[in-house]
């Protein structure tokens, strides 16, 4: 079973006084997050949402005595900025030819001649487009992900192939 914690979306701001929340969720569709439930913070805390309109949520907290509403503002306001995680063994596995970004970390990164290059250490995704960092045994490797510089994703075979624009590897170089 993997139990990996996926980032499925962040609380928002408070919306109105009775506890409802603005919720970004990073699902395919953003009703869907509530099939994740119960979703999981940082520090371990489970909690059930009920969309109520668009992006805005009902939370309920899910203790050991059962779920607690939050009905307070006070108490919405706390949870601002707090990221809600899935187990990856929640998500519906990847159709062939598809992979979840958090399924590339750990994979081996090689060249195109199958020399060793690293590990696929972090995904980076600033708005401007997907990266890949790659951690060996000297300053880490920035890649873009598309299908130039990562011709070859095999998650089920553990590695990808990596060509990185030439520009990429000077800066890499000591």
């Amino acid at each position: 079973m993997d139990d990996r914690l996926i980032l499925m979306g962040v609380i928002g701001r408070p919306h109105g006084v009775r506890g409802l929340v603005r919720v970004n969720a990073y699902t395919e569709d953003s009703a869907a997050l509530a099939d994740y439930a119960p979703l999981i913070d940082r520090t371990g805390r489970k909690f059930d949402l009920e969309w109520v309109a668009e992006n805005i949520a009902q939370l309920s907290e899910i203790t050991a005595a059962g779920p607690r509403r939050i009905t307070d503002r006070n108490e919405a306001e706390r949870l601002t900025n707090t990221e809600l995680f899935a187990p990856r063994s929640a998500l519906p596995e990847a159709e062939e030819e598809e992979f979840y970004l958090a399924d590339l970390v750990g994979l081996a990164a090689r060249n195109a001649n199958g020399a060793a290059l690293g590990k696929v250490i972090a995904v980076h995704d600033y708005g401007g487009g997907v990266s890949l960092e790659i951690g060996g045994s000297g300053a880490p490797l920035i890649v873009p992900f598309t299908r130039q510089a990562v011709p070859v994703v095999d998650v089920p075979g553990g590695h990808i192939v990596v060509d990185p624009p030439a520009e990429t590897e000077a800066e890499a170089a000591p």
